[in-house]
């Protein structure tokens, strides 16, 4: 039976791939892995009956993999890697942890109305905190070849880099080569090719927000 997978449709155009990072970190987990999948568009202001009969929370993503659906991203790609454990993408536990705060420093200084409350500032620190990692480690998190952390910082680099481009004009500075390349390199793998949203419907994901 084939995986089955419930991931956000985008904004105002429920039949079109969304913009929820947590969905795209499965995505592309099962991309790289070659995992055979069904996916299913789940219009998050308007959840299908169906869904939160199997799922009452009505959170996005949740997966099946034949038996009941299981919610939480970080649930799933821990599962999708037991079943299907090549290629490994399991990360050192001293990495396991590396951009972990890259996410809600970008969502504080996205929403910031104040330029000096420090929250820019956070977010540099941040990036050059993977900066040093990825000059003593690169180009990957693990070195050469990716892992589960590329996996769930490839989505949040890139709303960071289109939400921050859009809202306000701001991309990661040039002098942050490594992180530069790292998210190009990532941005063009055909895994995420294949699992992103649309720039404009990344945009209007988070445009109530900010």
């Amino acid at each position: 039976m084939a995986v089955e997978v419930c991931v956000k449709a985008a904004v105002g155009a429920p039949d079109v791939l969304g913009d929820c990072p947590f969905s795209q970190r499965v995505l592309l987990t099962l991309e790289e892995k070659k995992v055979t999948y069904k996916k299913h568009l789940i219009n998050v202001s308007d959840k299908p009956k169906w869904f939160l009969e199997v799922n009452p929370e009505g959170k996005v993503p949740v997966i099946n993999f034949g038996d009941k659906w299981i919610p939480d991203s970080d649930v799933i790609v821990g599962i999708i890697e037991e079943k299907y454990p090549n290629p490994s993408l399991i990360a050192p536990p001293e990495f396991a942890s590396v951009g972990s705060k890259l996410f809600p420093t970008f969502v504080s200084f996205l929403k910031s109305k104040d330029s000096s409350d420090g929250t820019e500032q956070a977010l540099l620190d941040e990036l050059k905190a993977l900066e040093e990692h990825l000059k003593a480690h690169g180009p990957y998190a693990n070195g050469q070849n990716v892992c589960s952390v590329d996996m769930s910082l490839a989505p949040k680099l890139y709303h960071l880099e289109v939400a921050l481009g859009h809202f306000k004009k701001w991309s990661v500075p040039e002098s942050l080569s490594h992180v530069r390349n790292y998210m190009k390199l990532l941005f063009e793998r055909e895994s995420f090719q294949k699992t992103k949203a649309e720039e404009k419907y990344v945009i209007a994901g988070w445009a109530p927000k900010v």
